[in-house]
């Protein structure tokens, strides 16, 4: 017997599980994933080596119609710690703009100074101790001890094409250019995992059993009183706790509301699953973001190209292991940007992340060369998917459809971002390491042709959301509180329940969104900032 059963070790489940042990529950926590063992999650270079492994789901969407009609692999995090375990490390919260529009849309304290001191309470940043940040908290924030001379050169060159340098993405403002923030401590990744149930296992009210694919939710009366899961080839049963909270992310969680009859009546009855709940909105809302390469190869060995040889890898481990420096400590995309391609000095609307090798997507042919990658995306793309069930049968795959580059406000902005990347690539800070420009190249000038090029090499940045989205409307699958309509003792706690998707990488406010609901779960007041 359980208080709580938590569907998902992910970014959000662990911090929310973490917090309900802390607060002395009892929790049982399925992830389907492995543990997370392997050396290279916990080494900041080491997910480049991880992208392509089963550390990863790799999702497969149905052909994109936006794109060039090819289908786009989705990767999504397969172990303890989710996304948190196998990302980039990015710390990045996005906009307080995000927040207050989720709360102007019906989610009630959600706003920015609703968010904030969740943010707060989960850091342990090494450098800011301000109202925008805190210390002392389970999740390590820190500044990169490792900066290549691209990445250096990338910030400089921003600035020449006149984007103004930013100290603190995550502060009074997030326009600029500048070095990202990463979630390590002590230059070893601190994952959701590592930062919130290595403590809680401690306590001895922890069970996590990993490998645990769980195939339906178990409702009697209107109320979840457990779940249904597979383990080693058994089939378990496990009921009686309090309430189940769903945190499989925005994959996984719609699929597992579907299965338990939880989603658009007409798409459950065409699959033979009883309808306990008619909820329209589940697996619709889906958004992510979707980035374009501007490269220019390198003149020489500059960036990280190479670093990856037999004698490279031996002298950066060795490095790496002595003094916690060297390409080993680097989480490879150690700057963007953030730039409003329509009024500049206005909210940001693309994001770009600078990579210092010639980064393309991961079914792309591999370019044996030294280059300088600058990604933009559209930071709040209008473009809307959904995801479906392909039969009742658990273990079938889905139907994802994340109709990327759908609206033309999402192509008209794409361009635009496409544009101010290929400026900053042509500046001279960049210039004295590379050639010009080779993506799209010098000969692509047109908008149609630039639209036409972002269809072809267009890609997931990893940041789906919304399929299960939070609001009083009658799309909403979630109340503010994350109780899912219709059905007692139920809750979604991850991306999937954003309305809209946040102006920036995803894994901060997965992280505060498992925060926040450890309160509302424990009925807990909800803390509030001070006007900022």
């Amino acid at each position: 017997m359980y208080d709580y059963v938590v569907v998902g070790g992910g970014s959000a489940g662990s911090a929310l599980t973490g917090r309900l042990i802390e607060a002395g529950a009892s929790v049982l926590l399925l992830e389907a994933g492995p543990r997370d063992r392997h050396p290279l999650i916990h080494i900041p270079a080491g997910f480049t080596r991880l992208l392509s492994t089963d550390l990863l789901y790799h999702y497969e969407t149905v052909p994109q119609t936006g794109m060039d009609s090819r289908p786009r692999i989705v990767p999504q995090g397969r172990a303890l710690g989710g996304g948190s375990s196998v990302n980039a490390l990015i710390y990045i919260r996005g906009q307080r703009e995000d927040y207050d529009d989720w709360a102007r849309a019906g989610c009630s304290g959600w706003s920015y100074r609703d968010v904030l001191p969740y943010f707060r309470r989960a850091e342990d940043n090494e450098r800011f101790n301000d109202e925008f940040h805190g210390v002392g908290g389970p999740l390590g924030v820190e500044d990169l001890v490792q900066r290549c001379e691209l990445s250096t050169a990338f910030v400089r060159a921003g600035q020449q094409a006149g984007i103004r340098y930013t100290p603190d993405f995550n502060g009074v403002r997030q326009n600029g250019v500048g070095f990202n923030q990463i979630t390590t401590r002590r230059q070893r990744r601190c994952s959701a995992a590592v930062a919130y149930l290595r403590k809680a296992e401690e306590s001895g009210r922890l069970t996590i059993v990993t490998g645990a694919q769980v195939d339906r939710i178990v409702i009697k009366s209107g109320r979840a009183t457990g779940v249904v899961y597979r383990h080693n080839g058994r089939t378990v049963e496990e009921t009686g706790c309090k309430e189940v909270i769903v945190s499989g992310g925005s994959i996984q969680s719609p699929r597992l509301l579907m299965l338990s009859g939880i989603g658009p009546s007409a798409e459950l009855e065409k699959h033979g699953i009883p309808v306990l709940s008619d909820l329209p909105g589940v697996g619709g809302n889906l958004q992510d973001h979707a980035e374009f390469p501007a490269v220019s190869y390198c003149t020489g060995r500059y960036g990280y190209y190479g670093q990856d040889s037999v004698l490279n890898m031996v002298k950066n481990g060795l490095q790496y292991l002595m003094f916690r420096t060297g390409p080993v400590a680097s989480n490879v995309t150690e700057a963007c940007a953030f730039i409003n391609v329509d009024e500049p000095d206005e909210r940001p609307n693309v994001q770009m992340h600078f990579v210092p090798i010639v980064f393309l997507d991961l079914d792309a042919d591999t370019v044996k060369k030294a280059g300088a990658t600058i990604n933009p995306c559209v930071l709040r793309p209008m473009s809307r998917g959904e995801i479906r069930l392909k039969s009742a049968d658990p273990a079938a795959s889905l139907s994802i459809d994340p109709r990327y580059l759908q609206h033309p406000e999402d192509c008209r902005i794409a361009v635009k971002g496409l544009k101010a990347a290929r400026e900053v690539l042509a500046q001279d800070a960049l210039r004295q390491y590379t050639e010009e420009e080779s993506l799209p190249g010098p000969s692509v000038r047109g908008d149609a042709e630039l639209l036409e090029f972002i269809r072809r090499r267009a890609k997931t940045v990893y940041h789906p959301v919304g399929t299960c989205k939070m609001g009083m409307d009658d799309e909403a699958v979630v109340d503010p509180e994350l109780r899912v309509r219709g059905i007692a003792g139920l809750r979604v706690v991850d991306a999937s329940i954003m309305p809209n998707l946040i102006s920036g990488n995803t894994n901060a406010a997965s992280i505060m969104i498992g925060e926040k609901a450890a309160d509302m779960v424990l009925g807990r007041p909800l803390m509030t900032a001070a006007t900022i």
